[in-house]
């Protein structure tokens, strides 16, 4: 038994279960949260800490040996996934202390927290693909109630357009496993590799591989359909948005990696121009849209499209450097995309709006605020030696090594791009000075999420800010030792053999001696 692989999923549900049963105490709630958050963090680090040393760890539900039973299974990718997920919940719970309204925990904001994390983390250590989309719905469920906490109106508008969107992934992504089945028989990520890969009718391998680069694309906001990310994640209360923006496409991004070098890997031939292309044109419309706005939230709802299609470039261009960037650049942008919304949290507070035009003089009222929106701010956009710019040197050394020159060029051109708005970010909230028409009578006070004046509790918001804005130094600081974490998740993407026998276990030789079987029989006299 490795119970560390179940207890990131299962602790989330015991945190939420344990603040439904004190629905009526908020400080309960608000301790579980915290408390169980942290326990995340303890069991997360475990997880890693034995994947580091084994390689893979696995464990069978209910003692069926895969492929019947549902394997939850953690290599590298995995396990630091786990991690990222685990320190963002602690963070955004004891952001949560001071920011979310009475009536929004009044309704269930904390078990749906728990219930989030909980879709997450079962995403990213699901060995069976059909949990996945299982775990997919109980994120969507989760993060639908979460945007509408509240119920004004400009969130009904944004979950609409959420949902729809989401609804149509979930279609395209159910109809997908259903032919899979069909077609190979399991349900199993690992048995499905070994049966893709000797499979007769390769066109309808390549159709199933289109349709699951569709519906992990939706998930993870990649051009076409990307407006529903923009249109809804600047509507909920600020740690709601911090913490979509952290994860939740980052789960669609994990997918499209995993699935596409474990079950699809043999397809690229045919799908790599359009993960390129596509990649491509999420960075150009994400940065163009975030550079026409003049509202903090939307601006940071774009760029995280924008971000998006440095990750899937890295998939595309299917190198193990290309790789270990692209996971590089999911590791950072989760840290410095989380902390921008929460600071875009704080400034809403000390000064009641979200509109740059409406904002200013913080650099000299809040210097240590101005200090994190500037670690994180320029982390974003590649400026050495923070995080940002060794994700994106990487990837774009790898698109160098490709002979990719042009969607290279284009990565390079987005990244000032990217500057662009950070820079414009700056000028009018921190260097310009406070326009006369919002001088906040009481500037000792904050606004809650719930529109109520309440009382200061500025070191709560400020601690998880401080901590992810550090992160973000010290990834580029230490930079090199984690690049060989980075390097090992890329090999072991690029060979999946370790996996499918990790997962399989001695089922391996008597699965390929089935799947080889009806061949020989078919060629015997």
């Amino acid at each position: 038994m490795r119970p560390e692989v179940a207890l990131p999923v299962l602790l989330p549900l015991l945190s939420g279960a344990i603040s439904l049963l004190f629905w009526r105490s908020r400080p309960m709630q608000r301790f579980t949260a915290v408390a169980g958050n942290l326990a995340l963090l303890v069991v997360a680090l475990w997880l890693f800490t034995s994947v580091h040393q084994d390689g893979y760890v696995t464990i069978q539900m209910g003692g069926w040996e895969a492929p019947y039973g549902i394997t939850l299974v953690a290599d590298m990718l995995s396990a630091v996934m786990i991690v990222l997920t685990a320190m963002i919940g602690l963070a955004l719970a004891i952001y949560s202390l001071a920011s979310t309204g009475s009536d929004h925990e009044k309704f269930g904001y904390y078990p749906l927290m728990h219930l989030l994390l909980a879709g997450v983390a079962g995403a990213f250590l699901t060995g069976d693909i059909f949990n996945l989309y299982v775990w997919f719905e109980v994120m969507l469920v989760a993060s639908f109630a979460l945007l509408i906490l509240g119920g004004e109106k400009a969130q009904m508008e944004g979950a609409i357009k959420y949902v729809t969107l989401n609804l149509l992934a979930s279609v395209i992504f159910l109809t997908a496993i259903g032919l899979l089945y069909g077609m190979v028989g399991t349900l199993n990520m690992a048995d499905i590799a070994l049966r893709l890969h000797a499979a007769e009718h390769q066109g309808m391998v390549e159709v199933l591989a289109v349709m699951f680069m569709v519906a992990f694309g939706i998930k993870a906001a990649a051009f076409p359909l990307f407006f529903w990310l923009p249109a809804s994640y600047h509507t909920p209360p600020v740690a709601v948005s911090a913490l979509f923006a952290g994860l939740l496409t980052k789960v669609g991004v994990y997918s499209l990696f995993r699935v596409f070098t474990l079950m699809f890997d043999e397809t690229m031939d045919y799908t790599q121009d359009l993960l390129i292309w596509g990649a491509a044109l999420t960075m150009v419309t994400g940065v163009l849209g975030a550079a026409a706005q003049y509202e903090f939230r939307r601006i940071l709802s774009f760029h995280i499209v924008s971000q998006i299609g440095y990750m899937i470039l890295g998939l595309a261009l299917y190198t193990p450097l290309a790789i270990a960037g692209g996971v590089f650049a999911v590791m950072h942008n989760i840290v410095v995309k989380t902390n921008l919304f929460l600071i875009s949290g704080i400034t809403r507070h000390l000064q009641g709006t979200y509109q740059l035009k409406k904002m200013g003089g913080l650099y000299k009222e809040r210097p240590w605020l101005a200090v994190a929106f500037f670690l994180s701010a320029f982390s974003l956009a590649g400026i050495p030696p923070l995080s940002g710019f060794f994700a994106k040197f990487v990837i774009v050394r790898a698109g160098i090594e490709a002979e990719a020159y042009v969607v290279t060029g284009i990565a390079l051109a987005v990244g000032f791009m990217t500057l662009y708005s950070m820079v414009k970010i700056w000028n009018e909230v921190f260097w310009k000075a406070l326009p006369e028409d919002n001088l906040v009578p009481e500037r000792e006070t904050v606004v809650g999420d719930d529109g109520r004046m309440v009382k200061p509790s500025l070191w709560l918001m400020t601690l998880p800010v401080g901590v992810l804005a550090a992160m973000s130094l010290l990834i580029g600081v230490f930079a090199e030792p984690l690049m060989v974490v980075m390097n090992t998740i890329g090999d072991q993407l690029m060979n999946p053999q370790g996996y499918i026998d990790a997962v399989l276990g001695s089922n391996v030789d008597v699965i390929e001696a089935l799947i080889e079987a009806p061949a020989s029989e078919e060629t015997s006299p």
